[in-house]
């Protein structure tokens, strides 16, 4: 069995030109896990790319920020302390229209969280 416990400082974030997705569970990274857990970071004026999740439900926690989520033809206002869940299979993105980064808690139903991303 490996580590379940994820000390701050361990995990490498993913780096992208809208942010950055710091994962702390999941299958790649135990074996065993049947969820995938991670924190998502969205720079003022960006947005990560429309997408959906075809093997699970994703929800999504803001700890602060502001941004705009789409869930298919809906968009949503969330701000720090706010909550959505994403249906497997919606299409949806965040976007941060704000002038500070945005910062998010991110939950999958599975440990192996697949991505399909959309042309924007």
């Amino acid at each position: 069995m490996a580590n379940p416990v994820t000390r701050a400082g361990e995990p490498k974030a993913d780096t992208f030109p809208w942010g950055s997705i710091t994962w702390h569970h999941s299958d790649k990274i135990d074996p065993d896990s049947q969820q995938t857990f991670g924190f998502v970071f969205i720079n003022p004026g960006e947005n990560n790319p429309p997408h959906y999740h075809p093997n699970c439900e994703e929800v999504l926690y803001v700890v602060s920020g502001t941004c705009t989520h789409t869930y298919g033809d809906d968009a949503y206002d969330l701000q720090a302390g706010d909550s959505i869940r994403v249906p497997q299979g919606i299409v949806h993105n965040a976007i941060n229209k704000g002038w500070e980064p945005v910062r998010c808690i991110i939950s999958f139903s599975s440990g192996d969280r697949q991505t399909v991303f959309l042309e924007e």
